[in-house]
């Protein structure tokens, strides 16, 4: 006999605040439990060291995870100088140990300004990028390293925000990036470019897209409600998915268009923005999905709502 569920629907934008210590699937499914919900799915991961905003989407918010994994992150990180890890931040083993005395803040200055703009970075092996089907962590932890092609990616700013000089001098960073960039090997590199190895001692994501750390909800409140069964204000917590799609020009067009882009056929619009994705209201105002501008004065459906 099949096992009845007792999960619910669950629509929206969960804004996480994720604690140290524990990977972002697993905040993912303890938050999914709280909510009894049928469908959940986070919008790229944090590394277990790291806490901060993790945007969990519930439901038929789940259709608009792309848009937030494409999105630019901001993040704040203390950056210790003079010691390198196999992980490239503090839960690694110990690789290598040099002083960082002779590190002043001129030649932190100089070298940071190396790293903004686009650069290149090649994937850390502790990395949930695929080999052949198996993550780089797993062949890591087996003491494999393989070969990995640089990416680019944009540091667009990348400001000191502290600096303690000494033998194991610290470094505090913000970094607001293009997506895929990670800031272990950003760390890495700049305490490379400096002589002495660096590593992330602390990780905070204050920034996933639209969404910032003044959006964010512990796992304790969340844990604490529950035990309440205060589940109207747990989902009072939830964010309307269209926030994820902020970034994006709004076109309102009519019922007739909206019904024909859901039967994923391009309409014809007036006065509408330059070529690009766009965000779909009715005349209603009511968000309806995800369309494109295209050269012909067209829009086309990309993601579609539920009709």
């Amino acid at each position: 006999m099949k096992k009845r569920s007792n999960a619910r629907r669950v629509d929206g934008i969960l804004v996480l605040d994720k604690p140290a210590g524990m990977t972002s699937n697993a905040a993912l499914q303890r938050a999914k439990g709280i909510y009894f919900a049928r469908k959940a799915g986070h919008t790229g991961s944090l590394d277990p060291l790291a806490t901060g905003v993790l945007p969990l989407c519930f439901g038929e918010a789940t259709k608009w995870s792309q848009f937030l994994l494409d999105s630019d992150k901001e993040y704040v990180t203390t950056v210790a100088l003079g010691v390198t890890t196999d992980t490239g931040d503090a839960d690694g083993a110990v690789l290598e140990e040099r002083s960082a005395a002779a590190v002043d803040e001129a030649a932190v200055d100089a070298v940071l300004a190396r790293f903004r703009g686009e650069i290149e970075q090649v994937p850390p092996m502790y990395s949930a990028l695929k080999r052949n089907g198996v993550p780089l962590y797993e062949l890591a932890r087996k003491g494999e390293v393989v070969e990995r092609e640089p990416r680019r990616v944009t540091i667009h700013a990348l400001e000191r925000l502290a600096w303690r000089p000494g033998e194991r001098a610290e470094l505090r960073l913000r970094v607001l990036a293009s997506k895929g960039t990670y800031v272990r090997v950003l760390a890495g590199d700049i305490g490379a470019a400096l002589g002495c190895g660096a590593h992330v001692a602390t990780l905070h994501r204050s920034q996933a897209g639209p969404f910032r750390d003044a959006d964010a909800v512990t796992l304790e409140r969340l844990e604490a409600l529950r035990a309440e069964r205060a589940f109207e204000e747990l989902d009072r917590l939830l964010l309307p998915a269209e926030r994820a799609l902020a970034h994006l020009p709004e076109v309102r067009l009519a019922e007739a268009s909206c019904f024909h882009l859901a039967q994923g056929q391009a309409v014809t619009g007036s006065r509408l923005p330059a070529p690009g994705l766009v965000r779909i209201a009715g005349e209603d105002g009511k968000f309806r999905g995800v369309g494109e501008v295209l050269d012909d004065r067209r829009v086309a459906p990309r993601r579609m709502g539920a009709a």
